[in-house]
């Protein structure tokens, strides 16, 4: 096989899965590198053409490993691993699995089985392990996913084969299913874990289908499972070293999905009935239909009764809150009027000052101003007095005129006068 053989069979051959990628490259490295020690005079590094990719990849990959100092307990400094980031990739699948019954055969090809150390070690990339796993796989979830999830990582090298029972074989041996099989097949072939899909797997698997698929392992989780009258319908594959158990997800089934369905029918009718399924096609009658409607009025009503207390509860609760911040600032506010009021008209208030203060005023200025001794007294000269003319005849005797005593100065005169 030449060498551009052999890059052309990377290139078909190569999985379609990243993580896949880097362990196919890396083995076709270790092929290379193992071929260039047989040839005289060349380097692995000259010969294998993936050498720079596998040690860039590697030390990015190691990169992502990085430490961390934590001081401890003691004041000690201690050094944590944490895990790194994985960097953003845009690589993803662009196409579903491929039906197995859309594929070339390839039954013309021997059929040798791979043990499990030789899985575990690593296989060549021209030669995957090919992981067989089944199921029903209807109303498709995590717990499918997971699943899958783990057959396709019990080796470095998988290729991972999926059964799905078709719906008669399942409506005789298990019950009813939400999907019909078109629509199981066509949700497990967009699972991004899954190689190919095999439509109408058997319940019971034969040496014939085995050898048919060139299936290595078959991976299931490793409760018994019982069916078809057999205590365990993977007991052979068991004893013939061909079973990879894996775990089950607990708290998501197929049954838990529907049991929950089931006990709020009434909730998902209604729900339907509103997105505008008919009840004919609910298979729901005209009275309960009717009963429906009513429902949904009724909490409807209780639901904007509901709205109503919680803005009422909203505005009492505001409403209390402004009463005892008025009532906070009243006290406040009265607290400074009386602090004030005192302050004024108190026993020390600023008015008993003031009134103090004006009283002393007044006195000193209706009392009048002793002069000094040593200065000389001046006597004012009487002012005239004369009579007024409408009492001169009345006050003609000086008797009557020295009993009243009616005289009037000049300056009481022009007082009148003016």
């Amino acid at each position: 096989m030449t060498y551009l053989h052999i890059l052309v069979l990377v290139n078909v051959v190569l999985p379609r899965r990243q993580h896949i990628l880097f362990e196919s490259i890396k083995t076709a490295s270790d092929y290379f590198c193992s071929l260039s020690k047989m040839m005289v005079g060349v380097s692995p590094r000259d010969f294998c053409p993936f050498s720079p990719w596998m040690e860039a990849h590697s030390s990015s990959r190691s990169s992502l490993s990085r430490k961390r100092r934590r001081d401890g307990s003691k004041g000690e400094s201690e050094e944590v691993e944490r895990p790194g980031k994985v960097p953003k990739s845009t690589v993803g699948l662009k196409d579903p699995a491929s039906f197995a019954d859309e594929l070339e055969s390839a039954e013309d090809t021997p059929y040798l089985r791979v043990s499990m150390e030789e899985a575990k070690r690593g296989t060549p990339f021209q030669r995957p392990v090919r992981v067989y796993a089944d199921g029903i796989f209807d109303v498709f979830h995590s717990g499918h996913a997971r699943a899958l999830m783990q057959a396709k990582g019990l080796f470095p090298n998988t290729y991972l084969i999926v059964g799905v029972c078709s719906d008669d074989l399942t409506h005789k041996f298990k019950g009813f299913t939400v999907m019909n099989e078109d629509e199981r097949y066509d949700a497990v072939s967009h699972c991004r874990y899954v190689d190919e899909v095999v439509r109408n797997a058997p319940w019971t698997l034969t040496p014939e289908f085995l050898a048919k698929h060139r299936i290595d392992f078959v991976a299931h989780d490793d409760i018994p499972y019982t069916s078809a009258g057999q205590d365990d319908v993977y007991k052979h594959i068991k004893e013939a070293g061909m079973f990879a158990p894996t775990q089950r997800t607990e708290g998501i089934s197929t049954s838990d999905i529907i049991t929950r369905i089931v006990r709020d029918y009434d909730v998902y009718v209604r729900r339907n009935l509103q997105r505008g399924y008919t009840a004919k096609e609910l298979n729901v009658s005209f009275i309960n239909e009717k009963k429906y409607h009513l429902q949904e009025r009724v909490d409807k009503v209780k639901r904007k009764v509901r709205d109503v207390e919680e803005k009422s509860k909203e505005f009492v609760q505001k409403v209390e809150n402004k009463s005892i911040d008025l009532i906070q600032r009243w006290e406040e506010k009265s607290r400074e009027f009386i602090g004030n009021f005192l302050q004024m008209f108190g026993p020390e208030g600023a008015l008993k000052h003031m009134l103090k203060e004006g009283r002393g005023r007044m006195l000193q200025a209706i009392s009048p101003r002793q002069s000094p001794s040593s200065s000389p007294t001046r006597e004012r000269s009487p002012s005239p007095v004369f009579r007024m003319p409408f009492l001169n005849k009345a006050l003609a005797s000086p008797h009557h005129s020295a009993a009243r005593g009616y005289t009037v100065s000049e300056d009481d005169d022009e007082s009148y006068e003016g």
